[in-house]
């Protein structure tokens, strides 16, 4: 299972997604595509659409996607010769697994940690098995109990161990900060909420093939700017989270779980952050994740339509 903010956290209300919006999400797909690496990703479970693998295969190829998640226990199922009709199939029509969810939960006791290391290798398998190369999680921004330097150690073991794994099967291990103050300011202590944090930390594993799950919401929340990026690598970025931020708030008033899709409102910069990223050449997979909760409330085609729109308006910024 996949664990993901919006089950760690209670959940809020998102901003209402208007028919305005969707009205200016029909835009067709960009010819920028030409002049790009990074591939349009299909992530049902970050927009809210339930979704097996199949079915996320097929929305990617209906609505125009290149890449779509991987389910590393429905991989796992499979025979040789199921695996390889799947990735025929895939080729035809144009799409490639992007970066899997990294199971094991590190955020609480250590026998629970235990636990999901344990069950790793074989997820991890699975994944190699299938040609998938990359995997990521987030960084929880603050902690009640663990001072910064207390949670840095306990991260920076567990997460070490976690990146053996997934190195020993081929993966690279993507880590995404968490910028919003409205949540790194929530309890006793403060953790890593900014890009600078979160490549220290990723300094402290030493482990290759660990990197960064960019996010242009926690980029925006976290006040980081087109030179924040430059500093980085295609090698440095494993996956790309593309999202728009509700207008009439300042900065740090943004709540993570009250977002939009790219390009609903232009609050974000996505010119910058996109036309950033495409100069360092990343290749990987951009996706929305915009915890929307009118997006969520729509039948599952009308979600991915909506998404797809977004997305490829998104990239259409690419010069």
């Amino acid at each position: 299972m996949n664990l993901n903010r919006r089950d760690f956290l209670q959940s809020s209300t998102a901003a209402l997604f208007t028919g305005t919006l969707l009205k200016s999400l029909t835009a067709s797909p960009s010819k920028a595509s030409a002049q790009r690496s990074m591939k349009l990703d299909l992530s049902c479970g970050r927009i809210g659409v339930k979704a097996d693998q199949r079915q996320a295969i097929d929305y990617a190829h209906q609505y125009g996607f290149e890449a779509v998640v991987p389910d590393a226990g429905y991989l796992g199922k499979l025979s040789d010769s199921q695996l390889n009709e799947l990735k025929a199939e895939m080729k035809e029509k144009n799409l490639v697994f992007s970066a899997a969810g990294m199971p094991v939960d590190f955020r609480k006791t250590d026998e629970i940690f235990k636990q999901g290391l344990a069950r790793l290798p074989q997820n991890s398998a699975a994944l190699q098995r299938a040609g998938v190369t990359r995997t990521g999680t987030w960084l929880m921004p603050t902690h009640a109990e663990l001072t910064y330097n207390q949670n840095f150690k306990q991260h920076t073991r567990r997460l070490k161990q976690i990146s053996q794994v997934l190195a020993d099967h081929g993966l690279r291990f993507g880590l995404e900060y968490v910028g919003p103050k409205t949540l790194w300011s929530s309890k006793m202590f403060p953790f890593i909420h900014s890009l600078p944090e979160a490549r220290e930390l990723i300094a402290a594993i030493d482990v290759q093939g660990v990197g960064l799950i960019l996010d242009s919401w926690h980029w925006y929340t976290a006040h980081e700017t087109r030179d924040d990026l430059l500093n980085l690598t295609n090698a440095d970025i494993v996956a790309v989270d593309l999202n728009d931020a509700p207008a009439g708030l300042e900065i740090d008033q943004q709540l993570d779980q009250q977002r939009e899709l790219p390009m609903a409102t232009g609050v974000i910069d996505l010119a910058t952050f996109l036309n950033t990223l495409n100069q360092l050449k990343y290749d990987g997979p951009v996706r929305a994740e915009p915890f929307n909760a009118a997006l969520r409330k729509m039948p599952a085609d009308q979600a991915v339509a909506a998404t797809a729109a977004a997305m490829k308006k998104a990239v259409a910024l690419i010069q």
